[in-house]
C-alpha cells in the first residue's frame, strides 16, 4: 500500500483526490489547517493531520507525526492554497507575504522535509497543483498569479536537480474547477483590500458579484478532472512534466506559443 500525503483536503480538489486515491487502495494522509476539518476527514475514514502551510511549526509537527505513522512516503501532493484577489496597487507587502507563506513557502518547506526519505529509497512522486495562472497573468489576480509563477519555477528547477534520481515531479495546471476557491477568495479580498481608497472600485463591483454568485464560469470542470491527472502522475512510469486541465488552460498554452505578447495582453485583459 503506497502512502500519499495531500495538503488542503478540507474540500474541492484536495478532498476529491484524497477520496479517489483512497478508493484505489492508497494509504492517504489527508491534511487540513483547521482542527474541525481534520475531525471531518477522520470521520470520513482518513488518517488526517493538522497542517497549516503558513506556519513552519505546524508543518514540522505534521511531518513528525507523519513519519511516526509511516516510514515510507511514496508521494506528496502539494495542493493547499488560496487566491488573494485585488489589483496589485491595492496589495500591501504584508498581504503579498501571507499569500506566499501559504502558496509557496509552505510548499517548499514541506517538500524539503519529505525529500530525504524519498532519496533514501530513490523513489517517489511530488505533484504540484498549480494553475493556468502559473503561466499567464490576469488582472485583479496578481498576488495569486505571482505565487503560482513561483511554484512553476520551483518545480521546474527541482526536476532538473533531481534528474539523477527516480523521484518524479509534475505540475497540474487546472483552469476553472468546481470548488470553494471563489468563496475563499472573496473572504481574503474583504479582509485585505480597502475598496474605499482604490482606483478600481468599478471593476471590484463586477468582481465581487462574480465571486459571490456561486455560479461556475464557462468551461468549469468537476475536481475529478484533476484527480485523473494526479493518478497518471502517480502511476505512470513516465509521468508528464505538465498536465493542463480545462479548455482555457489548453487554449492559453497554445495562444502563448503563437501570438505576440501584446496580443496576449489584449486577450487576457478581457478575462
Amino acid at each position: 500500500m503506497k502512502s500519499v500525503l495531500i495538503t488542503g483536503c478540507s474540500s474541492g480538489i484536495g478532498l476529491c483526490i484524497a477520496k479517489g486515491l483512497k478508493d484505489k487502495g492508497y494509504r492517504v494522509f489527508a491534511s487540513a489547517r483547521s482542527p474541525d476539518d481534520v475531525k471531518n476527514l477522520q470521520n470520513l475514514g482518513f488518517e488526517s493531520l493538522l497542517l497549516d502551510l503558513a506556519s513552519s511549526e505546524s508543518i514540522n509537527d505534521a511531518v513528525i507525526k507523519l513519519f511516526e505513522m509511516t516510514d515510507n512516503l511514496y508521494a506528496l501532493i502539494n495542493n493547499g492554497a488560496y487566491g488573494q484577489a485585488g489589483a496589485l496597487e491595492d496589495i500591501s507587502r504584508d498581504t503579498l507575504d501571507k499569500q506566499f507563506q501559504s502558496n509557496v513557502f509552505g510548499w517548499h518547506e514541506l517538500t524539503n522535509l519529505v525529500l530525504p526519505g524519498m532519496r533514501n529509497i530513490n523513489s517517489g512522486r511530488i505533484i504540484y497543483i498549480s494553475s493556468v495562472l502559473g503561466f499567464v497573468a490576469m488582472p485583479s489576480r496578481g498576488a495569486y498569479v505571482a505565487s503560482k509563477f513561483a511554484i512553476e519555477g520551483l518545480v521546474g528547477t527541482l526536476r532538473l536537480e533531481l534528474r539523477d534520481t527516480n523521484i518524479k515531479l509534475s505540475s497540474i495546471q487546472p483552469g476553472p474547477i468546481e470548488s470553494k476557491f471563489r468563496e475563499n477568495a472573496y473572504l481574503a479580498f474583504k479582509q485585505n483590500i480597502d475598496i474605499s481608497k482604490s482606483h478600481y472600485q468599478a471593476q471590484y463591483k463586477i468582481m465581487i458579484k462574480r465571486l459571490k454568485s456561486g455560479q461556475n464560469v464557462k468551461f468549469t470542470l468537476p475536481p475529478e478532472a484533476v484527480l485523473k491527472c494526479a493518478i497518471h502522475a502517480l502511476e505512470s512510469s513516465n509521468p508528464k512534466n505538465y498536465y493542463r486541465v480545462t479548455f482555457p488552460t489548453k487554449l492559453f498554452s497554445l495562444l502563448g506559443k503563437i501570438f505576440p505578447s501584446k496580443w496576449m495582453d489584449n486577450i487576457l485583459n478581457q478575462s
